[in-house]
């Protein structure tokens, strides 16, 4: 397993190995989108383009320039994006992007694992024009704030780092899928699913009872530190990490000892993918917290929650916050935020209203990169579910197609840590 500091410049990789994974940085250049590549949190910052005689890019255009701060404004501006991208399809394209709401298929095509492992529901990104990817995109920055579309396009770009600098002959990397179930509408719901390795977002958005969820949810990232090709260090976890460890030094030693699971970092529960029975009971619990303490449990779990608008958020923080007193929390592992010690961390989030998982995972998957971390500190895997609300209700939770967590297809055995 490699072992470097966060802040390590991995400029040791291998050349590139060329293959159709560069996408993004491409489409987030045509639509004038920038991808996030600074170092910690930073600001994810766009600029309208240029396009001219198209009414469905400038359509797409407003609605993801445009700065939301309520539910119904994130639902308004994501349900034009979807429209104006759906309108830059053939009938063939429209027809495979879009489900009926409550079609099954949207808990089955979602996985921590590559796109050959878990098949995906609708199209695939790489197979657009230019100008649909940078349509496609729109969409997802018209959902995201400014930090949740950062982090996004940063766990996107690792993705295509791997592709082009690690030792993984795994073809699919840089593969994502954009899909809808239902019309994309300001007035009815639909749910936007958008993902591929390391990402599985499920963003279900009803107009009709102005509420937006992410549950369930997959964020990953693998390396967790890597250099883009603009020379900026990319940290996609870096607020995650931050937010855990200060909730983890807000602790007593009494508490800690209640807390901690032990220096083995826990394998995860309910992988990405699978179905989950939502375990609890085990740890610290919310009633145990005092009101700083409990203040900053929500800021870890708002690293999920919180991909939105602020209202959006805070509607999801105070429905968990009413239940936080039978939430539990453990954690196992490092106790210090240093990743050239130790093999990461593992914490669990459980309550009533949210089922919140962190996973260092002990393997690259054979992603290695030289002097970059791939392993361990620089591989997770994190879960968000809503207990009492995944897919808003709009379905019955079932595995991902090839069983627990994403496994292969067949029965076949996928490789360690993806």
């Amino acid at each position: 397993m490699n072992e470097t500091s966060a802040t390590t410049d991995p400029t040791t990789a291998p050349p590139p190995r060329r293959r159709k994974a560069l996408w993004v940085a491409s489409a987030l250049l045509a639509a004038g989108l920038s991808l996030a590549g600074c170092a910690g949190t930073g600001t994810a910052t766009s600029t309208s383009p240029t396009t001219s005689g198209d009414t469905a890019i400038s359509t797409l255009v407003d609605s993801a320039s445009a700065s939301s701060s309520t539910t119904a404004e994130t639902i308004s501006n994501t349900a034009a994006a979807a429209q104006a991208f759906l309108a830059t399809l053939s009938d063939e394209q429209r027809e495979a992007v879009l489900y009926a709401y409550d079609d099954e298929t949207k808990t089955t095509s979602w996985s921590n694992f590559p796109v050959t492992f878990v098949e995906r529901a609708g199209l695939d990104l790489t197979d657009l024009t230019g100008e649909q990817r940078a349509a496609a995109m729109a969409v997802l920055e018209a959902l995201l704030d400014d930090e949740g579309y950062e982090t996004v396009t940063g766990i996107i770009g690792g993705d295509e780092y791997l592709a082009e600098n690690s030792s993984s002959t795994e073809e699919s990397l840089g593969q994502y899928y954009i899909a809808f179930f239902g019309d994309p509408s300001a007035t009815s719901a639909f749910e936007l699913q958008f993902g591929g390795h390391h990402l599985g977002i499920n963003a279900t958005l009803d107009g009709a009872t102005d509420a937006i969820t992410f549950a369930p949810t997959h964020l990953g990232v693998q390396p967790a530190v890597y250099t883009n090709a603009d020379g900026e260090q990319v940290q996609p976890f870096a607020d995650i990490h931050t937010t855990a460890f200060a909730f983890y030094n807000s602790l007593t030693d009494e508490q800690k000892t209640t807390l901690y699971q032990g220096e083995d970092v826990a394998n995860m529960v309910c992988a990405p993918g699978s179905t989950c029975d939502y375990p609890t009971g085990t740890g610290l619990s919310g009633a145990d917290l005092t009101d700083e303490q409990r203040q900053l449990l929500l800021d870890v779990i708002a690293n999920w929650v919180g991909l939105a608008d602020e209202e959006t958020t805070a509607d999801a923080l105070a429905k968990i916050e009413a239940t936080l007193d039978t939430t539990y929390v453990n954690w196992s592992g490092a106790t210090t935020y240093d990743t050239t010690q130790g093999n990461g961390i593992h914490f669990q989030i459980s309550g009533p209203n949210a089922y919140i998982e962190f996973a260092a995972q002990q393997g690259s998957a054979g992603a290695d990169v030289d002097g970059v971390v791939t392993s361990g500190w620089g591989h997770v895997h994190t879960i968000y579910r809503d207990p009492t609300n995944d897919y808003a209700n709009s379905a019955t939770q079932q595995e991902a197609t090839g069983g627990m967590g994403g496994g292969a297809p067949g029965g076949g055995t996928p490789p360690p840590g993806n």
